[in-house]
């Protein structure tokens, strides 16, 4: 009971009603559920160690799956909870050459990808190249050997997915970061919709027919951003979130969601949902307290203390010297009361809430059910 009483209730509430695959009307899909998704940290569920061998080592991991999976998390990322709530198995990475389970689909997110440049490991086009060798290569499987438990889609069922894309961020991140001024950061956004648009085309050419795209979230409110920028860019919101970050942020999102109003136009017979992620995520700010979160601008895993508890010199897990002297990046005791992990990325509790607000539905446009891609 001791420590029910600590667990903030809003995210026990959520977390037991995924675990009782009850949240928010779990479903009973009428076909097997499959997903494809392209993205980057947010999603990756190991596809960066899968790749390149880069450790993603303790403390992440450190609950649910009680080891280092290669998330940026210390437990489920958004994308577990949304494929518990279809009674999927998670998505293993494209990349994993170990024991990967496919049955559910695969995931070609890879942190640290953006959309620019195109054509270097792993951009979004990248991604999606490997997806179509993915499908051509099971498909030809299939055509030689019969039916194969470990490939169980046929090109109906590849027609019939859901493709989900969770990817933007860190071309924004990354263009602030090489000293580009505000007007130039927004005059790549263009660009950076030009490949998205490019990607869901070529996906939609090769058979697909069911999209979600994700904006992105609030840049600026991320630790971070705000520890190393906050001293640059002096003009905070009334939650201590930059708004140089999350202005650009916006205007990718206005620019995302008429994106997919032209694709739904000129995409016949699919169905593109945009979800609004940058609200959801800045309610968790905004809303901290309701949530049972605490400073929602300090990392729990990380060096420096308040008010951010960011350095980039010693990142969560990692070892740095400071002042002559070797110190490590530590996780907090217990993550339940925060919104960031490690700085970047979002808790275990945030991404459950995440996943929840999701599954609402609230946040799409158009309003259809989470779940349509597997009922049809």
């Amino acid at each position: 009971m001791a420590l029910l009483e600590r667990v903030p209730h809003p995210f026990l509430l959520i977390l037991l009603l995924f675990s009782c695959g009850v949240a928010l009307g779990a479903v009973s899909c009428r076909r097997n559920p499959i997903i494809f998704n392209f993205g980057d940290s947010n999603s990756d569920t190991g596809g960066l160690l899968a790749g390149l061998g880069l450790a993603v080592g303790p403390p992440n991991g450190r609950v649910f799956f009680r080891r280092s999976t290669g998330r940026f998390c210390d437990g489920r990322l958004a994308i577990d909870f949304l494929c518990e709530h279809l009674n999927a198995a998670y998505l293993s990475p494209y990349l994993d050459a170990l024991v990967p389970n496919f049955f559910s689909g695969a995931n070609f997110a890879i942190a640290g990808s953006g959309t620019l440049p195109p054509f270097v490991a792993f951009s979004l086009n990248i991604q999606v190249l490997q997806f179509l060798r993915f499908k051509s290569r099971i498909l030809e499987i299939k055509k030689e050997h019969g039916e194969h438990p470990k490939f169980p889609f046929s090109e109906d069922e590849f027609q019939h997915a859901l493709y989900m894309l969770d990817i933007g961020q860190n071309d924004l991140s990354h263009a602030f970061s090489a000293n580009l001024t505000y007007s130039q950061v927004i005059e790549k956004i263009p660009t950076i919709l030009e490949q998205i648009k490019s990607a869901v085309e070529s996906l939609y050419a090769n058979g697909a027919r069911n999209f979600q795209l994700h904006n992105t979230g609030p840049l600026g409110c991320l630790p971070q951003k705000v520890s190393m920028f906050g001293e640059y860019y002096t003009a905070h919101d009334e939650n201590g979130c930059l708004n140089v970050f999350n202005d650009a942020a916006k205007v990718y999102n206005t620019g995302l969601k008429k994106l997919c109003a032209e694709l739904r136009t000129n995409l016949k017979n699919s169905t593109i949902v945009h979800v609004d992620i940058y609200s959801i995520k800045y309610d968790l700010i905004a809303n901290h307290a309701k949530y049972g979160f605490q400073d929602p601008l300090m990392a729990c895993c990380g060096y420096g203390g308040p008010p951010y508890n960011f350095n980039d010199k010693v990142r969560c897990g990692q070892t740095g010297i400071i002042n002559g002297s070797v110190v490590r990046g530590e996780a907090c005791k217990e993550a339940l009361s925060y919104v960031s992990w490690d700085g970047i990325h979002y808790t275990e509790a945030s991404n459950a809430i995440i996943a929840s607000k999701i599954l609402s539905t609230n946040y799409f446009e158009p309003q259809t059910s989470f779940d349509f891609f597997c009922q049809i």
